[in-house]
């Protein structure tokens, strides 16, 4: 990829600063009495280009050999914020440090190297990642030889990897989503050279396949897509992630064979908008319904996927989708907000009426569905009778669960220019009336459950009382319930007993109670 050249004062105060050198392979600057090797760094225009170059698929991408060894005897920990997106990344990544030979802790203070995958997609998800480094700074101090890392989405916006070079600059490695392939050998130059490395892809790059992954459990992350287009104007992702890029099916399917030839019982799809998968291919029609379907004949007993854009999710999906089987009865279709006209401004490019058109196909479908969503509150200008709209369609769709969220601006959005002109304390009000309702209709749902046998995926222990067992039905729901931990990892028929507002619990029945219930 070419390297980008640009006039760096216009984004940071370099005053103080002296430049060691500059070249093709980017430009030494010292500040605060740190060397900082800026390879590359994120640029909000370059990142919001969406360019006709065609995406190359490349799949020999084994860590080199030279740096097998690099880890040996070291241990590595790694802070994950954010989305599944972000939880896939660091699967990734750990599995680029074994095969470095580095070994996993959970110890800070047995830690040689400590990285930060970071959120951007709100304003308290980068508090606590600079609230995180401020503790770390007494950790460095203590044990300079420390690699400490900020990745992830953060570090592809300005102003953050700024804010690191002048007020965190014992922090010695920035990279970005786009070049996580490249941990390995910025990993290197930043303990061999003993200075701050910055290397921040503004422009994605290929597609990355065969990059080795360390999973844990019974459940697995498998990204079909990258990036976003969609550009609503309050989302930082289509900067931070790139433009929407879909894996070969091919190199996906193949994936998830291999994942049920390993025994997963589950596993996730994961997009920033799924249902938009393959509309970039060139060569053959093959739509994210098509991708399901395939999906769908391979031997693993739970197929999820999120996150759904409503404007995408087309009349074959649902078709696909109604067939079941290991494609479960869930779906997250966030909604952002009920009123048509916040939805314009968020650049959502559907109505309310739409919306719940959409909702009526489905149900019609599959009339067990349990749908989730995602909804903001007090965006620019969102009026009470507007906030009301909301309301009225939660209650309409009757969703079992929502993220909830207040909006923050986040520089470089379209919406952080706008005037965000809602009180603090109206936001406040307007949320909890949401999760009150929410909690309302989340404790209805669950209540329709008493005295059902349901399926449950057991996902490990209780940390506060003995054999009290957890994990979660098809729907999603989590299910709390008592057993043997010889039972984690495996499917398990229990009834419901107590319904709570966020949680079920239930009892264990046996097989011939279930069969005598299913027949």
């Amino acid at each position: 990829m070419a390297k980008e050249t640009k006039d760096y004062s216009k984004y940071f105060d370099f005053s103080g600063a002296k430049v060691i050198s500059e070249d093709e392979h980017g430009k030494k600057i010292r500040l605060g009495g740190r060397d900082i090797h800026i390879v590359s760094e994120p640029n909000y225009r370059q990142e919001k280009q969406r360019g006709k170059e065609e995406v190359k698929v490349l799949y020999d991408n084994a860590v080199p050999e030279a740096l097998r060894t690099l880890g040996t005897n070291k241990k590595y920990l790694i802070y994950t914020y954010g989305c599944q997106m972000n939880e896939h990344d660091t699967e990734v990544m750990k599995g680029l440090f074994e095969q470095m030979g580095y070994t996993a802790t959970e110890d800070r203070n047995e830690a040689d190297v400590i990285l930060l995958n970071t959120c951007a997609i709100r304003e308290n998800a980068e508090d606590k990642v600079f609230g995180e480094l401020g503790h770390l700074k007494s950790l460095k101090t203590e044990k300079p030889e420390l690699i400490l890392g900020v990745c992830g989405c953060m570090s592809q916006e300005e102003s953050v990897v700024s804010r690191i070079l002048q007020k965190h600059s014992f922090v010695d490695l920035i990279f970005g989503t786009h070049n996580i392939h490249r941990l390995p050998e910025l990993l290197m130059n930043a303990i061999f050279s003993k200075e701050m490395v910055v290397e921040v892809w503004s422009k994605e790059g290929d597609i990355i396949e065969n990059l080795p992954k360390k999973r844990e459990g019974m459940r697995a992350w498998v990204n079909i897509m990258y990036g976003c287009d969609k550009f609503c104007t309050y989302c930082i992702v289509p900067y931070t992630r790139g433009k929407e890029r879909s894996r070969l099916p091919e190199d996906v399917i193949a994936e998830v064979r291999e994942l049920a030839r390993q025994g997963f019982k589950e596993i996730t799809l994961l997009g920033q908008n799924v249902n938009a998968y393959g509309k970039d291919f060139t060569d053959r029609h093959y739509r994210f319904g098509d991708l399901m379907k395939d999906i769908s004949k391979i031997d693993i007993p739970r197929v999820r996927f999120t996150t759904s854009h409503p404007r995408d999710f087309d009349d074959h999906l649902i078709e696909v989708l109604a067939g079941r089987g290991n494609l479960v009865e869930h779906i997250h279709l966030p909604v952002q907000s009920g009123s048509t006209a916040i939805l314009k401004k968020m650049s959502r490019k559907y109505t309310r009426e739409s919306y719940l058109e959409l909702v009526r196909k489905i149900r019609a479908a599959i009339p067990d569905v349990v749908l989730t969503t995602d909804i903001i509150v007090g965006f620019p200008g969102e009026t009470e009778e507007q906030f009301e709209e909301t309301l009225s369609l939660v209650r309409e769709v009757r969703f079992d669960s929502a993220f909830t969220f207040i909006y923050s601006p986040r520089a470089g959005t379209p919406a952080a220019e706008m005037a965000d002109d809602v009180s603090a304390e109206t936001k406040k009000e307007r949320l909890k009336r949401l999760n009150d309702l929410m909690a309302e209709l989340s404790r209805e749902s669950n209540e329709r459950l008493k005295g059902q046998i349901v399926e449950v995926l057991v996902e490990g222990e209780s940390k506060n009382k003995a054999n009290m067992l957890s994990g979660r039905t098809r729907t999603n729901k989590l299910v709390h319930f008592e057993g043997p931990k010889e039972w984690i990892g495996q499917f398990v028929h229990v009834r419901v007993t107590e319904p709570q507002t966020w949680y079920i619990k239930a009892e264990p029945v046996e097989l011939a109670t279930v069969q005598g219930a299913v027949s």
